[in-house]
C-alpha cells in the first residue's frame, strides 16, 4: 500500500478533519515566550513520561511486600543488568520533575498569568504540584531502607494531625492505626495507580484550558507580536528537553543510586528527615507547635490554590499597589529560607 493509499485508508476509518489537527499547531504565542527561561512549560510532562517508562520497567522486578521489598530494590540496583541505570533515571527525573513544576508555578506567579479568565488553569497547576509531592512521598517510601521506612512513619504520623481529615487519611494510607505489612502495598498502589491517574486527569484539564484561553500576555506589555507554536516553540521545548535528558544521564552515570541499611522497625535512626523537597514543611513544624504548624500549612496550601481570587481581592483593597505580588513573593522567599535552613542544619 502506498503512502497516499494508507493516508486515505486512515482518513476513511478515523474521520478527523485535518484542520482539527492543524489548528493547535498553528497557535500564535506571545513573543516573550521566545526567551529560553520560558521554554520549560513542557518539561514536567516530559519528566512524567520518563517516570512512567522507567517505573513500568521497575515494576517487573519490584516486590511491594515488607519481606521482599528491600531485597528486590537491592537486586535491581546491584544485580540486574542496567537496573541501577533505570532506577537512577527514575529518581533523577522525579527530582527534576518537582523542580520543573515549581519553576513553572513561580514563572506564572511572577507574570500574574493567573488573572481572569485563567484562574482554573492556576488551580489545576497547583493541584499538579501537590500530586507531584504525593508521587515523591509514596515513591521514596517504597525503597524500604531505614531512612525511607522511618521517614514514612514520621510523615504518616504528621498526616494524622491534619485538621478534620487526619485520622481517615492515616487509616487510608497505612491500612490501620500503625505502620504494618499493608502500608507498603497501599503506598505502592497510590504510587503506581492513584497518583498517575490524578496527574493525567489534571494535566489534561490544565493543557485544555491553556489551549482554550491561549498563553497570557505579559502584564502591561505593549508588544503584541506573536510567533508560531509549531515549529518554533516546539523545537525550543525539544532542545531544552534533550539537554535536561542528557544532564540526567550524565548525573546517573557519575552518581549511581545507592541503598541504605534494611528497614528495622525496632531500631530508630539517630537522624530522620524527609527528602529535600519537604524541608520547608519539616523545618516549620520543628519551629512551632504541631497544631499551629499543621493549621498554618493547610492555610498556606489553600492560599496557593485560591491565590487568583486573593490577589484580586488585594487589588481591590489597594489598586495599583500590587500587594498580592509583594505578599506572595514574601511567602516564596520565606519558604526558600526554610529549605536552605534545614539543608544546612
Amino acid at each position: 500500500m502506498s503512502a497516499t493509499g494508507l493516508k486515505g485508508w486512515l482518513a476513511e476509518r478515523v474521520p478527523i478533519p485535518p484542520e482539527m489537527l492543524r489548528k493547535p499547531l498553528k497557535e500564535e504565542l506571545p513573543t516573550h515566550l521566545k526567551t529560553w527561561l520560558w521554554a520549560f512549560g513542557g518539561t514536567p510532562l516530559l519528566f512524567f513520561f520518563i517516570q512512567v517508562a522507567t517505573g513500568i520497567l521497575l515494576t517487573f522486578y519490584y516486590v511491594p511486600y515488607p519481606l521482599h521489598a528491600y531485597e528486590s530494590v537491592r537486586q535491581i540496583t546491584f544485580s540486574l543488568r542496567f537496573g541501577w541505570f533505570v532506577r537512577g533515571i527514575h529518581q533523577a527525573a522525579s527530582q527534576l520533575m518537582f523542580v520543573a513544576v515549581l519553576m513553572h508555578m513561580i514563572r506564572v506567579f511572577a507574570t500574574r498569568a493567573f488573572r481572569p479568565p485563567r484562574e482554573l488553569t492556576w488551580v489545576f497547576g497547583v493541584s499538579l504540584f501537590l500530586v507531584t509531592l504525593g508521587f515523591a512521598f509514596t515513591g521514596y517510601s517504597l525503597v524500604y531502607d531505614q531512612l525511607s521506612y522511618w521517614a514514612t512513619t514520621v510523615g504518616t504520623n504528621m498526616i494524622s494531625e491534619v485538621p478534620l481529615l487526619g485520622r481517615p487519611l492515616l487509616y487510608l494510607m497505612r491500612g490501620g492505626p500503625d505502620v504494618n505489612p499493608n502500608t507498603l502495598s497501599r503506598l505502592y498502589d497510590f504510587h503506581i495507580g492513584v497518583m498517575p491517574t490524578l496527574f493525567v486527569m489534571l494535566i489534561a484539564a490544565h493543557i485544555a484550558l491553556v489551549r482554550l484561553h491561549g498563553v497570557a500576555p505579559l502584564e502591561g506589555d505593549p508588544d503584541r507580536k506573536t510567533y508560531s507554536f509549531f515549529p518554533d516553540h516546539v523545537l525550543r521545548e525539544a532542545a531544552v528537553g534533550l539537554v535536561l535528558l542528557l544532564a540526567i544521564v550524565v548525573y546517573v552515570v557519575l552518581s549511581p543510586p545507592g541503598l541504605g541499611a534494611k528497614a528495622d522497625p525496632n531500631l530508630t535512626p539517630a537522624h530522620i528527615r524527609p527528602e529535600w523537597y519537604f524541608f520547608p514543611s519539616y523545618r516549620w513544624l520543628k519551629m512551632v507547635p504541631v497544631q499551629v504548624g499543621l493549621w498554618s500549612s493547610v492555610a498556606f496550601v489553600l492560599s496557593m490554590l485560591f491565590w487568583p481570587w486573593i490577589d484580586a481581592g488585594l487589588e481591590r483593597v489597594a489598586p495599583g499597589k500590587k500587594l498580592g505580588v509583594m505578599i506572595g513573593t514574601a511567602g516564596w522567599l520565606f519558604t526558600l529560607c526554610l529549605l536552605v535552613w534545614e539543608a544546612l542544619s
